[in-house]
């Protein structure tokens, strides 16, 4: 699984890692995360607002650092 993290190291952008991150670790998952700051390949993924999070080049969700459990679902969901 590919997860990259949107966001240009605002303090939002930074949780939303950090969660991702602590999030994938819990669940045991198989998932490389990286995060991405150039906001030219930012805005090619479509998002205007960040943090966002794309999952296997799609992205799931932008403009907000999701709980933990929608984090959780979102996961599952998308592997």
């Amino acid at each position: 699984m590919e997860i990259t993290i949107l966001g240009t190291g605002c303090p939002k952008c930074k949780s939303l890692e950090k969660l991702t991150r602590e999030t994938v670790t819990e669940l045991g998952m198989d998932a490389n995360v990286t995060k991405e700051e150039d906001i030219m390949k930012i805005m090619e993924y479509g998002v205007m607002k960040t943090p966002g999070l794309v999952i296997n080049e799609k992205v799931v969700f932008s403009g907000r650092v999701p709980s933990q459990k929608e984090l959780q679902e979102l996961l599952t969901q998308n592997q």
